[in-house]
């Protein structure tokens, strides 16, 4: 039988004496699950067609953010991960910010903002060959008025003769412009290490989200996401056809519901082979998957009037693996019989196994049917998903947990549990200091237990181990 002391949260045998003792970059990754660390934000902003998208790829080594020789393409912000210089940092690329603009450019000047205002540092880019815009100045005197730090990024200086139109920007009271060329590397090395110099080595906490919470709608093609959206807004704000595929670009619209306002996304619908797509479509496919990742909870339609498809599963791969929130709504519910309600709990109990988390909820776009009912399902997931347990309510948790079960022996050794702590919310990430290995088999029971204990209804939730090697003793 294990002693049941080898699993107290605590030192052991002398070579962890507290919590300090613990820090989590120190730790090796199981292989699973990805890093649980928050990092600081970096915001790229500026007018529509200035390189933004060219720069942050080039910032991360490797294509990731969609680029074309049109202006509007990038429309959400969006994040992703980086390295330089051995630190991890997140970068956010931002569609182009009009003061002015109306309409959908008005949905992607929010974004730029709110990126500005949530952000641990922004670059500011300009193209230095057309010089300062009126644009160009009015994001300026934005900037200057925020306490976050700013950098000036004046781009396609790719050589030396374009250098003295860079050193003009200096009129935009930021500082120094920094010269790059996104599209070739000339002085991306030099902007990353001044990015580091002004970015701080965690992020800000702004605790719960200003503004309204972003929904996305997503689906197949032709299961109601536009039709859905037109009914929340009492319009035709979505085109609405029979044909598969009549939404290419995401729909932004605030929707008053439940007495507060929301911001829902209406977005294209993936098709069975999104490599294989090309032109708008391929587009499409990408913003869709941006519009996921910009979202806070993403309302996943199923036409419940016919059989589960693989296209609704890979739509909810995408919604899991980018860590958001999720109602799954059953659109045209009017038209399921009870023998197709009876094959429907068959194919949720198989196809769905994998969210059994999911908040659900059976609706009808197209008479309106229910759809007040998504409010308390949105707020829940919401609420989940911005959850924070205190270190010594988990601990406690923890300890009873362990006591009762004890992981199980892997090569010989019963690994020791030591600490836990949630490194993260949205989705609420948790990490284990453990001796050795956790299987996957004991992760899944933790976190079965995790959401009895504490909730977690509607959100993913994350387990990563950090195992630490057992210390020589000092002589």
């Amino acid at each position: 039988m294990t002693d049941q002391q080898d699993f107290d949260l605590g030192g052991v045998d002398g070579v962890w004496s507290d919590e300090a003792d613990w820090q989590i970059g120190d730790f090796g990754d199981d292989g699973e699950g990805g890093d649980a660390v928050a990092m600081p934000t970096v915001a790229i902003v500026g007018r529509p067609n200035v390189g933004k998208s060219t720069l942050v790829n080039r910032i991360l080594g490797r294509r990731e953010a969609v680029v074309e020789d049109i202006p509007g393409v990038t429309r959400d912000r969006v994040s992703y991960a980086a390295v330089w210089s051995g630190r991890r940092f997140l970068v956010q690329d931002t569609g182009g910010w009009e003061p002015d603009a109306k309409g959908m450019g008005q949905a992607i000047a929010r974004q730029a903002e709110f990126a500005m205002n949530t952000a641990d540092a922004v670059v500011l880019v300009v193209d230095a060959t057309v010089g300062a815009t009126a644009t160009d100045e009015a994001v300026a005197r934005v900037l200057r008025r925020s306490k976050t730090p700013v950098l000036l990024a004046a781009n396609k200086v790719d050589d030396e003769r374009v250098e003295s139109e860079a050193a003009a920007l200096w009129s935009l009271g930021l500082g120094e412009p920094r010269s790059v060329s996104a599209a070739h590397g000339r002085g991306a090395g030099d902007l990353l290490d001044a990015i580091l110099e002004v970015l701080p080595e965690t992020p800000r906490d702004f605790g719960q989200p200003a503004g309204p919470r972003r929904v996305a709608l997503v689906g197949k093609p032709n299961v109601g996401k536009s039709s859905l959206l037109n009914k929340l807004t009492d319009s035709d704000r979505a085109v609405v056809d029979n044909v598969a595929g009549t939404t290419v670009d995401p729909v932004d619209e605030l929707v008053e519901l439940g007495g507060r306002l929301w911001n829902f996304v209406d977005t294209a619908g993936l098709r069975k082979r999104v490599n294989t797509a090309s032109g708008h479509e391929y587009y499409a496919s990408l913003r869709t998957r941006a519009a996921i990742d910009a979202a806070e909870v993403a309302v996943l339609l199923i036409d419940a009037s016919e059989p589960i498809t693989e296209q609704d599963q890979r739509v909810l791969t995408m919604i899991v693996e980018a860590g958001r929130s999720l109602v799954i709504a059953f659109n045209k519910w009017d038209l399921v019989d009870e023998d197709r309600r009876l094959q429907l709990d068959k194919e949720i109990d198989r196809d769905l196994a994998r969210v059994p988390w999911a908040r659900r909820v059976n609706i009808s776009a197209s008479t309106g049917r229910s759809v007040q009912k998504l409010v308390p399902q949105l707020d829940t997931a919401l609420d989940s998903w911005d959850k924070r347990i205190s270190t010594g309510q988990l601990n406690g948790w923890l300890k009873d947990i362990i006591a009762g079960t004890p992981p199980p022996v892997r090569g010989g050794r019963q690994p020791k549990v030591m600490f836990a702590t949630q490194a993260a919310t949205r989705p609420p990430t948790f990490v284990l200091f453990t001796t050795g290995f956790l299987e996957a088999g004991y992760r899944r029971f933790l976190e079965r237990k995790l959401r009895e204990q504490f909730g977690f209804d509607g959100s993913p939730v994350r387990i990563n181990v950090r195992v630490r090697e057992k210390r020589e003793r000092r002589k």
